[in-house]
């Protein structure tokens, strides 16, 4: 028997909708109500502020027409990658306030923090370096011992953040790499405008004869076109670390904290591999690339695939329970476990219903999604202490959009099995049907209404 069917509150039976008792809360107090408005405020004051210092020191280092040139060139890659980072945490995806967040914590409180630190730290290592060549030393020291550790430290703050604030958004190992590579995109940006725009002054400095040997050249194509995935590996391993212990709750408070503890170290390590190559001969910093970074950089996009793969699998095994139950159609965890058969199920309800619909469309995937993962924690034995009002909860916005959801998302899964046995070639045929749920449930229940 499964460890949490052995725990009462945790029913290993779903309740079917004409035993559904959900209750909404209570109406809260003023504080309550307007606690998140008041919250976000106060964030979006305190990244405004760092925003605008962080302009401002930028500008005073590359000058206006730099900083624009800056602004111009170091837009391009953010696109791509905040769209990467959205589509790997595609299952089951993180509001946009949530990514939004870390975008401009990355942009403009990390940076500010970095560009002030290194700075001090650079100031301190020159005066206790006095030979000859302090300065250089000194340079080196800062971007291969201290440069790593505050930057990973100041963009690893928004994951700490995120994962303490906003638990419920933070479910494994893909939240935990988009937050960190959206964090670390934004970061990258801002660190982009000032090298570019200081490389354009410089170049403007040696004027037009030296536009072959053009700084600014040479500065787009290591930041922007060989590495922009540099900052966000780099911070993917902090963001891995605190996935593991969101996917793992019964890690003991030691682990809970060594393990991001050692993400972080990892990831200040290779910032420092990667600082330090650049100050070594060419062929050096292509040995690095080339046999460490480029290497590294495809295992974690793999972990990520595999992850987001592992979700959807999670999504197919764990909904035929609540499918028996009487809460989706047969069809429906096999078309919800297929990011095809979503995209063909909100693409259907935005012609029928436009915008709307396939918003709501989208809503049901997103709850039936942290459903799935939340049953599938319980049955591993670690179910959260409130898992029978969130499971409620979530019941309750599926049965609410089960009317426009349902249907569509049932014929998109039929329809894609029809395809796939179409382009199937001719062979020994497997057995029929949906296939049942994973576990001896109740004999299937026709939803008549939700329960009173």
């Amino acid at each position: 028997m499964p460890a949490w069917a052995q725990q009462p509150q945790f029913p290993a039976m779903p309740a079917s909708p004409a035993e559904w008792r959900y209750r909404p809360r209570a109406t809260p107090s003023w504080w309550h109500r307007h606690r998140r408005a008041l919250r976000a405020l106060a964030v979006i004051t305190l990244l405004t502020l760092c925003g605008l210092i962080i302009l401002g020191l930028v500008q005073q280092q590359t000058g206006t027409l730099g900083l624009l040139v800056g602004l111009g060139l170091a837009v391009l890659p953010v696109p791509l990658l905040v769209a990467a980072f959205r589509w790997i945490d595609g299952v089951e995806p993180a509001p946009w306030r949530n990514h939004l967040f870390a975008f401009a914590w990355g942009a403009f409180a990390a940076t500010l923090v970095a560009l002030l630190t290194n700075s001090l730290a650079a100031d301190w290592l020159v005066t206790a370096v006095s030979d000859a060549g302090a300065n250089s030393r000194a340079d080196v020291l800062g971007s291969t011992v201290i440069a790593p550790v505050v930057e990973e430290s100041a963009k690893g703050a928004a994951i700490l953040l995120l994962f303490l604030l906003r638990r419920r958004d933070f479910h494994g190992v893909i939240s935990g790499i988009a937050v960190a590579g959206i964090t670390a995109t934004g970061f990258a940006f801002t660190e982009n405008v000032l090298y570019l725009g200081t490389a354009f002054g410089e170049d403007q400095l040696l004027g037009p004869d030296a536009l072959h040997e053009s700084v600014t050249a040479m500065t787009f194509f290591i930041r922007i076109v060989v590495a922009p995935f540099a900052h966000p590996l780099f911070t993917a391993l902090t963001g891995i670390a605190f996935g593991i212990v969101a996917a793992l709750p019964r890690l003991s408070r030691t682990l809970r904290i060594l393990v991001p503890v050692l993400g972080l170290l990892t990831a200040s390590l290779l910032h420092a591999i990667w600082n330090g190559s650049a100050s070594l001969p060419d062929f050096t910093f292509l040995f690095v690339y080339v046999l460490f970074m480029i290497p590294v950089f495809a295992a974690l996009t793999w972990l990520a695939i595999w992850s987001r793969r592992l979700e959807l699998r999670t999504v197919r095994d764990t909904l035929p329970a609540y499918a028996a139950a009487g809460w989706f159609e047969e069809p429906e965890p096999w078309g919800l476990a297929s990011m095809r058969a979503r995209a063909m199920a909100r693409s259907y309800v935005r012609r029928t219903h436009g915008p709307t619909g396939a918003r709501t469309v989208a809503e049901y995937q997103h709850f039936a999604t942290a459903l799935a993962l939340l049953r599938a924690r319980a049955h591993h034995g670690t179910p959260p202490p409130d898992f029978h009002a969130r499971e409620q909860e979530l019941l309750h916005h599926l049965w609410h959009r089960h009317g426009v959801a349902g249907p569509p998302t049932a014929s998109s899964a039929v329809e894609l099995r029809r395809q796939r046995q179409q382009a199937r070639p001719p062979g020994p045929g497997g057995p029929h049907g949906w296939g049942g749920p994973p576990y001896a449930y109740g004999p299937y229940q026709h939803p008549v209404g939700p329960g009173r």
